[in-house]
């Protein structure tokens, strides 16, 4: 019963399941966010000069932030290095791409967007788990 009582009803995102599940999540939709970076870093020079500019700073740097965003911060995400900092990039490309560069599409156009927002926003919240490079570098600064 009480193992049933943990399972339905986990007291703190620290203990292994939840941990694992964290982690499982991180690495899913991390690889998943990273494609799309992948995507627009192969296709740089194409995308460049008609990537959106909702921040008014330029195709260029607008696609250098996406790519930012999508790609390095995802790569930070998955292994839970500099976690939440990694994730504000992530979010807030998320949110200008629903809200602005979207804003005006039907859902099902902006959906895909709405769904990486919810769930970084959510592990934001929640945070990485045990098994996060920024918890290993934690412990190691506080046996010293």
């Amino acid at each position: 019963m009480i193992m049933l009582k943990r399972f339905l009803f986990p007291s703190k995102p620290d203990g292994t399941f939840i941990s694992v599940i964290l982690l499982t999540v991180r690495v899913v939709f991390g690889i998943l966010m990273m494609n799309h970076g992948i995507d627009k870093w192969a296709n740089y020079q194409e995308l460049s000069t008609v990537f959106p500019d909702p921040l008014g700073i330029g195709s260029p740097l607008s696609l250098g932030l996406a790519i930012f965003g999508e790609l390095a911060c995802s790569m930070a995400f998955i292994t839970g290095f500099l976690y939440r900092l990694a994730m504000i990039p992530m979010i807030f490309t998320m949110c200008v791409a629903f809200f602005v560069v979207h804003g005006s599409d039907p859902f099902a156009v902006k959906e895909l967007a709405f769904v990486y927002l919810v769930v970084f926003v959510l592990m934001y919240i929640i945070g990485p788990g045990k098994f996060a490079v920024d918890r290993w570098i934690s412990k190691s600064l506080s046996r010293k």
